[in-house]
């Protein structure tokens, strides 16, 4: 009798080890597979009856709600449409997509963490579930701002808090309504397809204003200071080919710091050569060059910034890379604006690189804060006694040379201009400006870019938007 017992409660234990791994499977293990299974539509319909939580910026502001919908139901509503499309993104189950950071922190939003343990009939606890609330950094009269400055332009604008990595505004012009974000309503004045994000996304020349990133190289080498002096004849040859100086000024003998004031090319061709490949891959890595950049949105909405041919991206020690050029931001260099405020950024905090973010905390329905996303170090670029001699330089720039348009009075600017010519026959330029304020204690570091633009010098297009938007920035404290 016990014997028969005994084999009847292994046989139980048999069963219901059985079915713990089985629901395990498909409750824990494989869970992402069968959710993402076409044939499920399980996750679908849960997805409908989550309420998620708000996506707000840094002063309370709802950038992202639910509302009710029919059979118990919720959906998705953005109350400021356009403005902040691309950084926060959408989520809709209807149409099965979603983008921005709806999609990157989906897990606090909706409620469903990974790892987080459920039954096989749903959520732990049963009732519907209601997701976080998300907290960001983004700022919406800096938004605006962008808005207003590029409006009708194809550009970007990216503002960063360099002691923190946040991102105060990230605004790209053409833009959508993530209200509606399969429809027409877009800002498109050259019918770029409006989910494409350009400060994240586009593969961009950035000009003179990647004299910062090879004046860094140089400093902190040890190779010049700046006041080395280097001639600045032009034109001068580099790879073969002839390398002209804006107007084709010859400047003779110079200084650095002269030869950033006035965005000398012949000065800084030889100068990027003289530094090596070597050690210019060095510091484009430190900036975040060839790697994607560590920001909380998708991967599939950032690129990474580096030489490219034909679209694809080179080793940084290539040799098809033309050193001399790409040392003034031009052969097969191409760049995201979100990569040239970083440039900005490090500089600002004493070469120091703090990872950009958005997100800053998620907060659950009973006001607790259930994650907080703290800035984190992304890398040491220089030394500090580099990036103030950096600061010093680029502060001529503005006050003598080539970014005057963006000294505004009490404001303590320094930046560098980039002009990149996209159609040569035609003089259509691309315009930049990279720049903090202010000198003494940086709050915020920008990049803008404007394109397309005939005759499109970065002092004149986009120096005085920088401007603008570290003038809003400060007053506001940042």
């Amino acid at each position: 009798m016990n014997r028969a017992i005994v084999r009847l409660f292994a046989v139980i234990v048999l069963l219901f080890g059985l079915l713990v791994v089985w629901t395990s499977r498909w409750t824990v293990f494989d869970a992402t597979a069968l959710r993402h299974n076409s044939l499920n539509k399980l996750d679908y319909y849960a997805s409908l009856k989550i309420k998620r939580g708000e996506i707000l910026a840094a002063g309370g502001q709802v950038l992202a709600k639910s509302l009710r919908a029919r059979g118990g139901t919720w959906r998705r509503e953005y109350p400021t449409g356009s403005l902040f499309a691309q950084a926060v993104g959408y989520d809709n189950a209807r149409l099965g997509s979603s983008a921005g950071l709806e999609q990157y922190h989906d897990s606090w939003l909706s409620g469903r963490v990974e790892g987080a343990l459920s039954s096989v009939f749903g959520p732990l606890g049963g009732g519907h579930t209601t997701g976080d609330d998300l907290y960001t950094t983004l700022d919406p009269a800096a938004q605006e701002l962008a808005r207003t400055l590029l409006a009708g332009r194809v550009g970007s604008v990216v503002a960063i808090v360099p002691q923190t990595g946040a991102v105060k505004a990230m605004y790209s012009n053409p833009t959508y309504d993530d209200n509606d974000p399969n429809g027409s309503k877009c800002a498109n004045p050259e019918n770029i397809g409006c989910q494409f994000d350009m400060a994240t996304q586009a593969e961009l020349p950035p000009g003179s204003t990647f004299k910062i990133v090879t004046t860094t190289a140089a400093l902190n080498s040890g190779k010049y200071t700046p006041s080395s002096t280097i001639v600045g004849n032009s034109p001068l040859t580099v790879s073969g080919v002839p390398l002209d100086n804006d107007n084709d000024i010859s400047y003779g003998p110079v200084s650095l710091t002269k030869a950033l004031t006035y965005s000398i090319n012949t000065v800084y061709a030889q100068v990027g050569q003289n530094v090596g490949i070597q050690t210019m891959a060095k510091y484009m890595k430190r900036f975040g060059f060839y790697r994607l950049p560590p920001l909380d949105l998708p991967r599939d909405e950032m690129t990474v910034s580096g030489a490219r041919e034909d679209g694809t991206l080179l080793s940084p020690t290539s040799n098809e890379i033309d050193l001399g050029r790409m040392s003034i931001g031009q052969a097969n260099l191409a760049v995201t604006p979100l990569q040239m405020a970083m440039v900005a950024s490090a500089v600002a905090d004493d070469g120091t690189l703090m990872a950009p973010r958005i997100a800053t905390e998620a907060v659950n329905a009973d006001g607790q804060v259930v994650k907080y996303f703290r800035p984190r170090v992304f890398s040491h670029v220089m030394r500090p006694a580099i990036a103030a001699e950096l600061r010093q330089m680029m502060t001529d720039v503005v006050e003598e040379g080539t970014g005057q348009a963006a000294n505004l009075e009490g404001l303590h600017v320094a930046g560098k201009t980039g002009t990149a010519t996209v159609v040569t026959n035609e003089d259509i330029d691309d315009a930049w400006f990279i720049g903090l304020a202010p000198v003494a204690h940086p709050k915020v570091a920008v990049a803008v870019e404007v394109s397309d633009i005939p005759n499109g010098y970065g002092g004149t297009y986009a120096a005085p938007i920088a401007a603008q938007m570290m003038k809003l920035l400060i007053s506001e404290g940042q």
